[in-house]
């Protein structure tokens, strides 16, 4: 990875920093020097700790390296890092690699997150009492001002997180995080991401060697000139579950830890399973009147049940047949699809009936009519997840 070394106006060693916040920016150069003059105002006036602020540009193309430089000789405590090598993952694994400070953080050059989350979001982790902390728009407490597109984006994203990767933390996606540096020295050699799938990457893996997450509710203003490409920035992120799911799966990392449970009652699956089951079906229901208010009937049955199948399958295999390591996660998750599509068939066949029957029906009766299949289909996953999908395990000694 080609860089450019650290550039200070004098030959005199900075103090050793507590905290290194790290600035990832590309093609930043309106609004980074207010960004930094604020963020350097607030941590000389009321942070408690010795702190490095590194602006690291990573294959900037305007005048953004270069209002870097003029800020690094203006403040003692700010340096600034050139990458060739576009990706904020790449810019923040190296800085961090190479950090001699003791806790790790990063934000986002907009500001975005309110800096009194600052102290709260480090403390822990200079006291030892966490390991990583994150910065949550999704947990109680905290305040987000965005459009209902990104928020509805964020939300879908976690939500598919803890449904295929088995995660526990709100919120992946904040730009606004940070970690003990022993801690990264034992992840980053893992994290194989160096774009915008890094965070979540470092987090799942902290998660899974059993590092303790320390979560901070923000207030977060959207930034309404932001140039993240949503679109492309989604896919590479489903890119990167589905290749993080499958090397977890297959065991090919190493730092995760294996959590397995022994198998339970029959009784005990039942009763975890129609609780599972419940609650499944009033998220369907939720989701599908969301839906229906943008698609039609189909395509929001077809969306909402793949939603809550998703996370009906994860929570079925860890709380209803006690399987909780990564052994044949991808399997699992492929089988339980299989069983969605069979669920998909019941109830896009009862409303597909319900309108060549009643062609005007309300909405009401047509989400009866789906909630009632749904309850069937249901029935039948139990059925199936038990002698299929989970049948090695369930009959393991």
């Amino acid at each position: 990875m080609a860089a450019t070394a650290a550039w200070r106006p004098d030959e005199v060693p900075a103090e050793r920093p507590t905290v290194e916040i790290v600035v990832p920016v590309r093609d930043e150069q309106g609004v980074l020097e207010a960004s930094i003059v604020r963020l350097h105002g607030y941590l000389t006036a009321e942070f408690p700790f010795a702190f490095r602020v590194t602006i690291a540009d990573n294959g900037s193309t305007d005048g953004t390296w270069a209002t870097a430089r003029s800020l690094s000789g203006a403040y003692k405590e700010v340096e600034a890092v050139r990458f060739d090598r576009p990706g904020r993952g790449h810019a923040l694994a190296s800085v961090w690699s190479g950090s001699d400070a003791a806790v790790l953080a990063y934000m986002d050059v907009d500001l975005s997150t309110d800096l009194s989350a600052l102290l709260p979001l480090v403390a822990p982790l200079v006291s030892g009492h966490s390991d990583l902390a994150i910065g949550s728009r999704l947990t109680r407490g905290a305040r987000v001002v965005r459009g209902a597109k990104r928020e509805l984006i964020s939300r879908t994203y976690n939500m598919l997180l803890h449904a295929v990767l088995r995660t526990r933390f709100s919120d992946a996606q904040c730009g606004f995080k940070a970690i003990r540096a022993d801690c990264a020295q034992k992840l980053l050699p893992f994290v194989v991401d160096g774009a915008w799938f890094f965070d979540t990457e470092l987090l799942v893996l902290a998660e899974r060697a059993g590092m303790r997450i320390h979560e901070v509710p923000v207030d977060w203003v959207d930034d309404p000139d932001s140039r993240v490409d949503l679109v492309g920035t989604a896919l590479a992120d489903l890119r990167g579950v589905a290749r993080l799911g499958r090397d977890l799966a297959c065991g090919r990392i190493p730092v995760a830890r294996r959590m397995t449970a022994g198998p339970l009652s029959f009784n005990v699956q039942a009763l975890r399973f129609a609780a599972i089951g419940v609650a499944s079906t009033l998220a369907y229901a939720v989701l599908y009147l969301v839906l229906r208010g943008s698609l039609a009937a189909q395509p929001a049955n077809a969306l909402a049940l793949l939603l809550t199948a998703l996370a009906n399958t994860a929570a079925n295999r860890r709380f209803t047949f006690a399987v909780r390591g990564p052994e044949r996660l991808v399997l699992h998750q492929t089988q339980g699809l299989l069983v969605f599509v069979l669920a998909l068939a019941l109830t896009s066949g009862s409303i597909a009936l319900l309108h060549l029957v009643a062609p005007n029906a309300p909405r009401a009766v047509e989400l009866a009519v789906l909630m009632a299949a749904n309850l069937f289909a249901t029935v039948l996953r139990f059925v199936l997840l038990r002698s299929w999908v989970f049948r090695s395990r369930r009959s393991a000694p």
